[in-house]
This record gives C-alpha cells, structure tokens and sequence, in this order.
C-alpha cells in the first residue's frame, strides 16, 4: 500500500478492525464445530459465504456503489477461492475429525507463509530481525500453548485423522496466505465492501460444486437441525464474514500483511479461553505460559512496524520541513543606481 492510503487510514478503525479480527475469528473455530453438528461442511461454507456476500453486494447496490467491474470480480474470485473456499474449507472439513482449538494451532502457521510468499517485502520483512523473532516467537507460543494436546493426538493409536488433519490445515494456511497477498497487491477500483462481496460469493459458488457432487443436498435433514447450528450459522455470516472478513480485507488495504498476520497468532487464545468459559474446559499452567508468549510475540511485530513508522514519519516531516524552506528563499537582485552624471 502506498503511504498515503496508509496516512488516511484512521487510528480508532485500525484498532476496532484489529479488534474485530482477533476476537470474532477467535471464537469462529467454536461456532463451526456446533454448525457442523447441524449441515455437512461443503453446504455448510456454501450457504455462509453465498448468503454473507449477497447481502453485501446488496446491500452495495442500494448505496449506489458500481458492482459490475469486470477485473475487479476477477480479482476478487481469485483471492476469495484462494482465502474463503481452501483456507476456510480446510477448517470446516478438519473440525469434523479435530477439535477446534486443536485446528487454530495449524492455522497459526499463517504469518510464516506471509514472510515467505510476499515477495514484494522480503527485503522489508527479511532485514528486521524483530519481525522474523515475533513471527517465531509467536508460532512457539502456540506450539506451547497446545503442546499437550498434540502430544496427545500423535500417542494415541488411529491418529490417522488428526495427522492428515494437520496436512489438510497446512494447505489451507498456505492458500490463505497466498489469497490476502494477492487482494493486497492487485488493487481494485470498487469498494472494499463490494471487493469483499465478490470475494465470498465466488467462494459460496466453489462450496456449492462439492456439495452436489458428495450429494449433501440430498443428505442433510432441513427440519432436524438444532437451533443451536442455525444460530451458529447465523453467527458466522454476520460476525464471522461480513463484520470480520470485511474489517481483515481492509486492514489488508491500510496496513502491513506481516502485521496483519498476526490474528492467527490471538485467535487461538480466543478459542481456548471459550473452551473455559463456554465448554468447562480446564486451562493448564503451560497453556497459560504459552498465552503470554503469544501476547509477547503480537507486541513485538506490532512495536517494530509502530517505531518503523514513526521514523518514517519524522524522516518525511524533516523533508517537508526542509523542501519549504528551501522554497521560501528568495534571491532579490539588487541593483544601485548609477549617479547623475554633469554635463
């Protein structure tokens, strides 16, 4: 993003943005495993992302905005398969077999597929040794954090599951992280709402192909499901994607991948602390260690990027500051009068 886009971006919406990102896409994980009780997992991302964009797009369409950029649907079919259909699907189709604070603990390796893809910043993000620190620092907290039940899940004969659960998820990560860089370096001249619009509906169109072909139309019993998965569902279209993927595509926009990243990191702590307060689960001595480690690591990657911008700042103030005093100089001719001559 150019530097002014990043100038215009105010400081209280990057906050709620942030906010949004990290709490809501923390407690998705929780509401797509009580969805999934409900709808099989192709149909399940095919009636969130066909019904979340929909509403978006018309909801575009009654402000007047212009939908219909050809380029820009293509852009955004891209980056919303890559992001929403892989990334997502292999969330929804892993949390059938894993539970759900086990999935975010793959998702986390998001932010070290950021550094690696985004070519554009591997001199940027290459030179800091602090990012590359947090980013490590960040994963280990989330090694930590669920270290015992991965020790778990790989000692317990028939692991067959969660072991391809985990390829599955790294996939998804790696698609996810491809489709955010994507967004970010091919700019659209819509809206972010209408960009994101796209983005999910072509991923509810790519949900739909799978679903048929596995016959979940057929499968799923509308009158029995809970009310439970209805308000999960409902929960995951108005929170999970149109408040949260919308506030992620415009950070995207305004702020630095790397930093933006870093949900993956806080989304976990989120899923654990649900599974204390909502599903009685206890919290151990190295989880809450592992907490603090991830926290550290979000401060770090967030405090490097904040003082970088900050020099930035001061550099182009100092450049103002001299390019108008430059300008304010005025060099005056003097010219002296010859004196009368006598004649």
């Amino acid at each position: 993003m150019s530097t002014a886009n990043k100038q215009t971006a105010s400081p209280l919406m990057v906050i709620v943005a942030f906010a949004i990102v990290y709490i809501v896409w923390g407690s998705t994980y929780f509401f797509i495993q009580k969805a999934i009780q409900g709808f099989p997992p192709m149909l399940l991302g095919a009636v969130r992302f066909l019904i979340a964009g929909g509403l978006m797009l018309g909801w575009s369409l009654l402000r007047g905005e212009k939908v219909f950029v050809k380029k820009d649907i293509g852009y955004a079919s891209v980056s919303g398969v890559l992001m929403l259909f892989i990334g997502t699907g292999a969330v929804i189709w892993v949390e059938q077999y894993l539970p759900s604070a086990m999935v975010a603990i793959m998702i986390s390796s998001g932010p070290l597929w950021f550094i690696l893809l985004d070519k554009p910043k591997w001199a940027e993000n290459f030179k800091s040794k602090l990012t590359i620190g947090g980013l490590i620092f960040g994963f280990a907290g989330v090694i930590i954090l669920f270290s015992e039940k991965i020790i778990e899940a790989f000692s317990t004969a028939g692991n067959h599951a969660e072991i391809g659960g985990f390829g599955i998820l790294i996939i998804g990560s790696i698609a996810w992280a491809a489709g955010s860089l994507y967004s970010k370096h091919n700019s659209t001249t819509v809206s972010v709402s209408v960009n994101t619009a796209w983005q999910m509906l072509a991923a509810g169109v790519a949900f739909v192909i799978p679903a048929l072909l596995r016959g979940e139309l057929q499968q799923v019993q509308w009158q029995s499901i809970s009310v439970d998965a209805w308000l999960s569902v409902a929960y995951l279209i108005f929170f999970g994607s149109i408040a949260g993927f919308s506030a992620y595509v415009w950070l995207l926009k305004v702020r630095p991948a790397t930093q933006v990243s870093t949900h993956a990191y806080v989304n976990p702590v989120v899923a654990v602390l649900l599974g204390v307060f909502f599903a009685q689960e206890n919290i151990s001595f190295i989880q809450i260690l592992g907490l603090v480690v991830i926290l550290a690591s979000v401060l770090i990657i967030n405090l490097v990027k904040y003082r970088r911008d900050r020099n930035i700042s001061v550099d182009d103030k100092i450049s103002a500051e001299h390019n108008v005093t430059l300008h304010s100089k005025k060099v005056y001719t003097v010219t002296t009068p010859k004196p009368a001559e006598n004649f």
